[in-house]
């Protein structure tokens, strides 16, 4: 799972060197718009739907992958 989030960031954020510690605060890439379109590629590549408390919570690589735990399992 971590290498298909860290996979799915590294396409919207368009950044080569993305680990577990990228968030909001430390990545210039992760604007509004951008988490919009990382939301929209998450979805799709764990056929998941985010409601928008979820969305609100994805601030960093952790938070996102914990919604996605809750909803795979």
């Amino acid at each position: 799972m971590k290498d298909r989030i860290i996979k799915v960031m590294k396409e919207v954020f368009e950044i080569e060197n993305i680990d577990e510690t990228v968030s909001q605060k430390n990545c210039e890439k992760w604007d509004s718009l951008n988490h919009l379109n990382l939301v929209i590629a998450l979805e799709e590549e764990f056929n998941v739907s985010f409601e928008p408390e979820e969305i609100a919570q994805m601030k960093d690589y952790s938070a996102v992958e914990k919604l996605i735990k809750e909803k795979t399992i």
